[in-house]
C-alpha cells in the first residue's frame, strides 16, 4: 500500500545531508545566486514533503522571533523559502506543505501568530492554505539601521498572516495597516 507524500520536520541543523542538498538545489533553482540556510538565532525548523522514495518534493522553513508592537510582545513565526519541485508545481503539493505548517503553528503554544510576506500574486496560494493578506500591511526587516520594507520601491508584496493567541481578532486588528518592526537581521532580511 502507498502512503503518499508525508511530511518530515527537522530543526534546520539536524536535517540529513542528502536531503538538505536536495532543499538547496530546489533553493538555488527558484532564487539563483540565493544561500542555503538561516539565522540560528531564529530557531529555523524545515518542513519537508518526501515522496515514498525519499525526494524533497517541496521544502520551508519556520522561523521564530519575538516582535514588539501597540505596547506588548507577540510571539511570532514565518514561513521562508516556501518552494516547490518545478516538474511538480500545480499539483497542489505547495499547498499541502504550507497548510501543514500552519497546522503545526496552531499547535504550538509558543507562537501567537504567523506572518510573512510573499509576492502579490501568491497571496490567494497562501490566504487558501489558512494565511490571508493583511490589508495595508508592512513588514520592516533587516535591522533598525538599514531596514528593509515590504512596501520599497520595485516591491510588489503582501503580508499574509494567521493569529492563535487567545485574543486572535484583537492581534488581528493590531497587525492590520501598519508597519512592523520584524528586523530578522542581516541574513533573513524578510523572512
Amino acid at each position: 500500500m502507498s502512503r503518499g507524500p508525508y511530511v518530515a520536520r527537522f530543526a534546520e541543523a539536524d536535517v540529513p545531508a542528502g536531503l538538505a542538498a536536495q532543499v538547496a538545489a530546489l533553493e538555488a533553482e527558484a532564487w539563483p545566486g540565493s544561500v542555503p540556510g538561516h539565522d540560528p538565532a531564529l530557531a529555523p525548523r524545515s518542513l519537508l514533503l518526501l515522496g515514498e522514495d525519499g525526494t524533497v518534493a517541496a521544502a520551508l522553513s519556520l522561523l521564530h522571533k519575538e516582535i514588539r508592537l501597540g505596547g506588548r510582545t507577540h510571539r511570532a513565526a514565518g514561513l521562508s523559502s516556501v518552494v516547490t519541485r518545478s516538474a511538480l508545481r500545480g499539483r497542489g503539493l505547495g499547498g499541502l506543505l504550507v497548510a501543514a505548517a500552519r497546522a503545526e503553528l496552531a499547535a504550538d503554544p509558543a507562537v501567537d501568530l504567523a506572518l510573512f510576506s510573499c509576492d502579490r500574486p501568491l497571496a490567494p496560494f497562501y490566504a487558501a492554505a489558512g494565511f490571508p493578506p493583511l490589508p495595508g500591511t508592512v513588514l520592516v526587516g533587516g535591522t533598525p539601521e538599514e531596514p528593509l520594507a515590504t512596501d520599497a520601491p520595485g516591491f510588489d508584496k503582501v503580508v499574509p498572516a494567521a493569529f492563535f493567541s487567545d485574543t486572535p481578532d484583537r492581534d488581528r486588528r493590531a497587525f492590520t495597516g501598519v508597519r512592523v518592526p520584524l528586523h530578522p537581521g542581516n541574513i533573513d532580511r524578510l523572512w
